[in-house]
């Protein structure tokens, strides 16, 4: 399905330089700025996957709108999680192959919370959207020759669905984007409830 491109009346920030989300948002809206949130993220814990992407989200959007109460400001977390376990950016090699390990042959979420909002016109939007991701059995010979060609250190779950999937995934059910990092389907979704945004 394509999704249309749009512009926006008023200026747009992204607020993250992650360099996946700033492709995904160039497929949906013709010109923004990317002005990264120095927020400190809530920590894996206290809530669960789906509510703690929303508030990360939400934090790092947060603090750009009140700087920027004319813009739009988007604001974007993604996690995978096995059941209610958050498997974050590994913190070495090890921790990377050990998290492959946990992952394979079983089901993981993934979940990206965004936040929209706009100060001046007084609208914000929350939301969190689940995919699935099916990981084939693979040995730890297999996680090894992953590693060689997929860099997993700053990568949540330690692998990227977008780099040499076959090699360790069965299928997935849900947004490709989403996996990847910004769901494009349903932001492109919030862009047609507003009349600052038009179609190109």
């Amino acid at each position: 399905m394509k999704t249309h491109k749009f512009k926006s009346k008023s200026p747009f920030i992204l607020a993250s330089s992650s360099p996946r989300r700033i492709q995904l948002l160039k497929t949906i809206l013709k010109d923004f700025e990317v002005i990264p949130s120095s927020a400190e993220e809530i920590q894996p814990g206290t809530f669960k996957p789906e509510n703690l992407v929303i508030k990360n989200a939400d934090i790092k959007c947060i603090g750009i709108a009140k700087k920027y109460p004319n813009c739009w400001v988007l604001g974007s977390d993604t996690l995978v999680a096995l059941e209610d376990l958050v498997l974050g950016k590994p913190n070495d090699f090890e921790d990377a192959v050990q998290t492959l390990s946990k992952l394979s042959g079983k089901t993981n979420q993934v979940f990206t919370g965004i936040s929209l909002r706009n100060q001046s016109l007084g609208i914000k939007r929350i939301l969190a959207i689940e995919s699935l991701v099916y990981f084939k059995r693979i040995t730890m010979s297999e996680i090894y020759q992953y590693f060689d060609l997929v860099n997993p250190l700053d990568k949540a779950g330690s692998y990227a669905i977008q780099e040499h999937p076959t090699r360790i995934i069965e299928k997935y059910e849900g947004s490709l984007n989403n996996i990847i990092g910004l769901p494009t389907e349903q932001l492109a979704d919030l862009f047609l409830e507003y009349s600052d945004f038009s179609k190109e």
